[in-house]
């Protein structure tokens, strides 16, 4: 029983697979996305008095363009600018987040 517990901190305590999380391909391409996202957003609630309550159809379509919710975004957006800055290094279930070697920044901005 013991075993078993140590193998699930073990397998928390990993670091995350390169590619997953909210991060974008890039800044530019992620802000892009955020722009139409509250653009849909401000756009479907401000056309309510002109055009009627269909324009509220539009925000949905916010969630695409965010790939998620606002909050996800914003995440994202912290994860893009952050990649390959910072390095999370677990050991004995205890994680630190150390600055990358500079090295690495360039080989991960290359991609």
């Amino acid at each position: 029983m013991k075993s078993t517990r140590s193998t699930k901190v073990q397998a928390a305590a990993e670091p995350a697979a390169p590619g997953t999380g909210f991060a974008g391909k890039s800044v530019p391409r992620h802000l892009a996305r955020g722009v139409i996202g509250f653009g849909l957003i401000i756009g479907s609630i401000a056309l309510v008095p002109v055009a009627g309550p269909a324009t509220l159809l539009a925000a949905p379509l916010a969630l695409i363009a965010f790939r998620g919710c606002p909050t996800c975004w914003m995440v994202g957006l912290a994860q893009t600018i952050s990649r390959g800055r910072l390095e999370r290094n677990c050991a004995d279930g205890v994680c630190t987040l150390t600055t990358a070697d500079p090295a690495s920044i360039v080989r991960t901005r290359r991609r």
